[in-house]
């Protein structure tokens, strides 16, 4: 093996690497363009994942500045070159794109490209995107083409593994939409519970007041304030389920705002207080800040519904050098033995899956009569 195919495939380890750490499509997209134009010494990069339509859903860039590609406009559409790379099962080197007769349509605020490599990334029979190199450095002797068969090779053998990584991370963000989508119907359907209960309360105060108003005015007056003040707290309770149940917005809120928001709606929705309290507590990359909220979610839902409290209060706080999130209830407790004998785990094997998925670990503790404490401590914050 040649030094400069050592140093190659060294380069790119390096790469998959750094794409094996991101679980966000879009984050995957950046990695893979970054990566494939510093392994292959290129002046610019792109990758481009079609729509249905004939043109992209997403097109990522490197090498292009923020002025340049606000310069450049809309995103491309599926023609020229950029549609031969979806539809061609093997890579294109070109010397010069421009002297390709596919090359048409680019806009006048497009960076001048000379040489010109691109593949389809495939996942089977499936193109899932396209990626584009452009001007080699150095550029190739007498007017040729700088991109050589072995990085054309390398080329591929990203595309290969960014096909996997692309794929694992869209699994991800469908296994979380619907985790999300599971998390907003228990929501609903406890909020349903609490604003049915105050509808039943609201029609039974007004059929007493109904009964009263003939004899005794003054009972029926006060009936009728009571009314008054049931309606009002099922249309807040009404107001409440319909913010709750808007998409989940904690990558555009963060955790800290997003457990705040989650848990005032329970602590209306139940006749248990429920409260929350952050102390010094940074931003999360997105993974931890994920398993932190479904693991409050999760211990908030066995608080309320099986373990009889009156209080359940949850905190989030830096400890050292990680993050702690802690839900505890008043409530009858149990033996954390008995139940995982007993083969009941009240989820705490999921919540415990979620925290070593992130690195974290979760304890318990709780004793009958002496209500529950679950802590989850993750690293970073």
């Amino acid at each position: 093996m040649s030094h400069r195919t050592g140093s190659g495939l060294a380069a790119v380890s390096t790469a998959l690497l750094a794409m094996s750490r991101h679980l966000e499509v879009r984050d995957v997209l950046k990695t893979i363009v970054a990566s494939a134009r510093e392994l292959l010494d290129a002046e610019y990069a792109a990758l481009g994942v079609p729509d249905d339509h004939g043109g992209f859903a997403q097109f990522v860039v490197d090498g292009v500045s923020d002025d340049q590609w606000k310069a450049i406009g809309p995103l491309p559409r599926q023609h020229g070159i950029l549609a031969a790379m979806l539809r061609a099962e093997t890579p294109q080197r070109l010397a010069d794109v421009r002297q390709d007769p596919r090359f048409e349509g680019w806009p006048a605020s497009h960076p001048d490209m000379s040489d010109f490599l691109g593949l389809p990334v495939r996942d089977g029979d499936e193109t899932l995107a396209a990626l584009f190199l452009a001007n080699k450095t150095p550029p190739g002797p007498g007017g040729g083409c700088g991109f050589t068969e072995e990085d054309e090779e390398l080329l591929g053998i990203l595309a290969q593994h960014a096909a996997i990584a692309l794929t694992n991370a869209r699994l991800h963000e469908r296994s979380r939409e619907l985790t999300i989508a599971e998390e907003r119907s228990r929501l609903a359907h406890e909020l349903h519970d609490a604003v049915s209960q105050k509808l039943f309360s609201l029609r039974l105060t007004a059929q007493a007041a109904a009964a009263l108003v003939d004899r005794d005015p003054a009972r029926a007056k006060d009936e009728l304030q009571q009314v008054t003040a049931l309606a009002a707290e099922a249309a807040e309770e009404l107001r409440a389920a319909v913010v709750e149940l808007r998409p989940a917005a904690l990558d555009e809120d963060g955790l800290v705002h997003t457990l705040r928001t989650q848990i005032h709606v329970l602590d209306r929705a139940h006749s248990a207080r429920v409260t929350f309290d952050s102390f010094s507590v940074r931003a999360l990359p997105a993974a931890q800040e994920e398993a932190l909220l479904r693991v409050a979610q999760e211990a908030l839902h066995n608080a309320l519904r099986h373990s009889g409290a009156d209080r359940v209060d949850v905190t989030l706080a830096r400890r050292g050098p990680g993050v702690v999130l802690g839900v505890t209830d008043n409530g009858t407790g149990f033996d954390p033995r008995a139940v995982r004998r007993a083969g009941r785990h009240l989820g705490l094997v999921s919540m415990r899956d979620r925290a070593g998925g992130v690195g974290g670990r979760l304890s318990v503790q709780s004793a009958p009569g002496r209500g529950t404490t679950i802590e989850m401590e993750v690293p970073g914050g």
